[in-house]
């Protein structure tokens, strides 16, 4: 056997190691990887190997938080880890396979809330463990850790947006969904090019080149969509943030955050506690 082949072996082996020592995320894990797999040779079946590149994504994501464990010496909560496998399960599988993105109109704003809770975590926890380390120079106050978090939550949410864009208009994807309005306003419809707004308002049709789309209103492209998805990662990163400094201010009361964020493996119960 190749030694490059023998060593992604090794690895592999080494992050099954690393997620059956844990029960919980050990379930969790085993549970979705079976459906997924299940999924996957369903969608080989049926011709769709677009899913089924989907899921194989979907199996190498899995793999992600158990590789950060072991390799980078970050440890993961297991109730964040067990919420990360969910959250990859409901955005490919869910989401993308199954189509809830379109049957469920909430599907897509929950998972973008709890992405911004999740982004402000992580970055909340970047800052603490640096705040915290012995070999820096600087002591942030609870308020600014909290500030930073957010900053990088909705840092990832603009991020992700800007990759929606690029999907869209490059690979001719349609991540960005559409939205029916029933109002627009615009200075691009005003005949006297003054900069004047023009309201239309009770669309109940579009029609292009002719033929009536049937839509029930205007079809906007995207930017509600986008709007919607910033808003509620705003919304799960200050709700975050909010526990993250009172957890602060608490030098680590509580067991929600903690939960919720990485700490570098090896750090005694006061690091952990912010002590």
């Amino acid at each position: 056997m190749p030694k490059k082949h023998r060593g992604l072996r090794q690895l592999y082996g080494e992050l099954i190691a690393e997620i059956r020592a844990r029960k919980g995320v050990s379930i969790v894990f085993f549970t979705l990887r079976t459906i997924v797999l299940v999924t996957l040779v369903l969608q080989f079946l049926r011709g769709n190997y677009e899913n089924v590149f989907l899921c194989l994504l979907t199996l190498l994501l899995f793999l992600i938080p158990a590789f950060i464990n072991r390799r980078l010496n970050i440890q993961l909560p297991d109730t964040l880890e067990i919420i990360i496998l969910c959250f990859i399960f409901a955005a490919e599988i869910l989401g993308e396979i199954n189509a809830y993105y379109v049957k469920y109109e909430f599907w897509d704003t929950m998972l973008h809330t709890m992405n911004g809770f999740l982004a402000a975590a992580i970055g909340f926890s970047l800052v603490d463990v640096l705040n915290r380390s012995e070999k820096t120079m600087f002591n942030l106050s609870p308020l600014f850790v909290a500030m930073v978090a957010f900053c990088f939550s909705m840092t990832i949410g603009v991020l992700w947006e800007f990759f929606e864009y690029f999907a869209d208009n490059v690979l001719l994807l349609d991540m960005q969904k559409d939205t029916i309005v029933h109002t627009i306003r615009s200075v691009a419809l005003d005949p006297t090019a003054t900069n004047t707004v023009v309201t239309i308002e009770g669309i109940t049709d579009v029609v292009v080149n002719g033929q009536s789309l049937g839509l029930g209103g205007y079809l906007d492209i995207g930017l509600h969509d986008t709007m919607e998805d910033l808003l509620v990662n705003f919304i799960g990163a200050v709700v975050f943030c909010t526990f993250g400094f009172f957890y602060l201010k608490g030098r680590g009361k509580g067991k929600f955050v903690r939960r919720f964020v990485p700490t570098m493996r090896g750090a005694s119960e006061e690091e952990v506690k912010g002590g």
